[in-house]
């Protein structure tokens, strides 16, 4: 496979593992948590390398895991303490992010983990660092990661389908229909956590912000059924993740930063032109339907 192949997919994994996830985003209005958690991961996997000293595989995995697990949960405890959800989160994110920036400055040393690591990651390497799979052979490792994890990520989408759904759209229903609101939220939390973790380290937390939140709100223009709405969002993440690399090819610049942008690229085009929530339709609209 060539190098451009593995980084092309690569990218559209996170594409799609994010656009997925990233529907449940939105429709729980929880959209920034996942600016947060992509910036509080950095603590777990910073605190993942001082105890194993790597900065790859399932200690990452299961560091990030748990830092974004206790984002969530001192997220959710301040909010009970009457403190604005919004102004929990960025009290939360900032500190925890703050913390894996210092320890990155003075407990590090040489590891191959920087600030400008975490912030746009280094796809370009990518191809560069690879593990042997039997029957498949030598494979990037971000890539495997990023395999199991969407694995991860579509099976526990389809194992819990109602439940995802009931907790979304109406958690009191949920709740009286027996269904735990609360382990679903730290369910899908944890989930989150694995997706921004397996794509931190190849497109860093600007790349994951955007992957996150943009081709669900993109999706969510388009249509009203959520099962629609979570293909239409994975598809938006892979064209965009596909298209930014060749744009970044084309005027030499970040790979990362010019993905991020073609998702912005993609919900402009949906805001003004998607049939039912568009710009254009609503300006077409007869006055009485509106």
């Amino acid at each position: 496979m060539s190098y451009t192949f593995w980084i092309l997919l690569t990218a559209s994994l996170v594409g799609l593992s994010c656009g997925i996830i990233g529907v449940f985003l939105i429709l729980r209005k929880t959209a920034m948590m996942a600016d947060a958690i992509s910036h509080t991961v950095l603590l777990g996997i910073v605190l993942a390398y001082i105890v194993t000293k790597e900065v790859s595989g399932m200690a990452m995995l299961i560091g990030g895991i748990l830092a974004g697990i206790a984002t969530a949960f001192l997220v959710q405890s301040l909010h009970s303490l009457q403190v604005q959800h919004d102004a929990a989160m960025g009290i939360v994110f900032t500190t925890l992010f703050a913390i894996g920036v210092i320890l990155i400055s003075t407990s590090v040393g040489n590891a191959h983990l920087d600030v400008q690591h975490a912030l746009m990651g280094e796809i370009t390497f990518i191809p560069f660092h690879t593990i042997t799979l039997p029957l498949i052979g030598d494979i990037p490792q971000a890539t495997a990661l990023l395999l199991f994890v969407l694995v991860v990520v579509i099976v526990s989408i389809i194992a819990f389908y109602k439940e995802w759904k009931l907790t979304s759209f109406d958690p009191a229903l949920a709740a009286s229909l027996g269904i735990p609101v609360l382990f679903m939220h730290y369910l899908f939390m944890g989930l989150v956590s694995v997706t921004t973790v397996a794509s931190f380290d190849a497109v860093g937390a600007i790349m994951v912000v955007a992957m996150l939140i943009t081709p669900a709100a993109s999706a969510y223009l388009w249509t009203d059924k959520l099962i629609i709405m979570i293909i239409l969002s994975g598809g938006f993440g892979v064209v965009s993740s596909i298209v930014g690399y060749y744009v970044a090819a084309w005027i030499d610049t970040s790979i990362s930063g010019s993905m991020a942008f073609t998702t912005g690229v993609v919900f402009l085009i949906s805001f003004i032109f998607s049939p039912k929530h568009g710009l254009i339709a609503k300006r077409l609209k007869p006055v009485g339907q509106m």
